[in-house]
């Protein structure tokens, strides 16, 4: 079984997909973590803006992930390493390379074969997954949003400029649902949700629900 859900940054598609995962005893993967994977081990290469070097490096490093959501890149925990504001501000164009896409898309469903995953990212539903059992279309304001990020770095003790977050959330919505492969978009098959004012558990038990539904 394959839940493929797609969605803006920000839009909380990480935490609810891992916590479907663990009440419907899904495999997660990340895809986000993924392309940030590769972001990091760019900035640590020094080939952030050579193209054909990150495409060499792509096919040679080592992506996974443990049952507690940890991301390891070449087997060392990077969970909180790809989501430096570094990496978040040269994810998008590197994740817009197109041979990066495709190496990336094929590790993604190697990851799933033969499993019952829950996958996120932005074109779960459309490029990855297109046949997928259950799609859905996770969304938030820009204002919700931009809150989020902002209590989400408050809490890690990170001081945050709202206005300044704001822009990064905007420019980073244009560059998703413009690049060539992979876009970000909106389906008629997608199950939109729109989680400005719902909590946490309540799009948690939406989500379960239609797929309770379905059965």
């Amino acid at each position: 079984m394959v839940i493929a859900i797609d969605g803006p940054c920000g839009a909380g598609k990480g935490t609810i997909a891992h916590l479907v995962a663990e009440k419907l005893n899904l495999v997660y993967i990340d895809t986000g973590a993924m392309y940030r994977c590769v972001a990091l081990q760019a900035i640590r290469d020094n080939i952030v803006d050579d193209s054909d070097k990150i495409i060499e490096m792509v096919k040679k490093i080592s992506i996974r992930f443990d049952e507690f959501g940890k991301t390891y890149l070449n087997d060392e925990d990077v969970s909180d390493l790809i989501r430096s504001k570094e990496v978040t501000s040269i994810v998008s164009p590197i994740s817009s390379i197109i041979p990066v896409r495709e190496e990336l898309v094929r590790l993604q469903r190697e990851l799933a074969s033969g499993l019952n995953v829950i996958m996120e990212g932005r074109d779960i539903t459309t490029v990855v997954f297109p046949n997928a059992d259950y799609k859905f279309y996770l969304d938030a304001s820009v204002e919700e949003r931009t809150r989020r990020r902002v209590e989400q770095n408050k809490e890690k003790g990170i001081f945050s400029d709202y206005d300044e977050i704001r822009s990064s959330i905007e420019a980073r919505d244009y560059n998703d649902m413009h690049k060539d492969v992979g876009a970000l978009k909106r389906t008629d098959d997608q199950i939109y949700i729109d989680s400005t004012d719902m909590s946490i558990d309540e799009v948690v038990e939406f989500i379960i629900n239609k797929v309770g539904e379905v059965k």
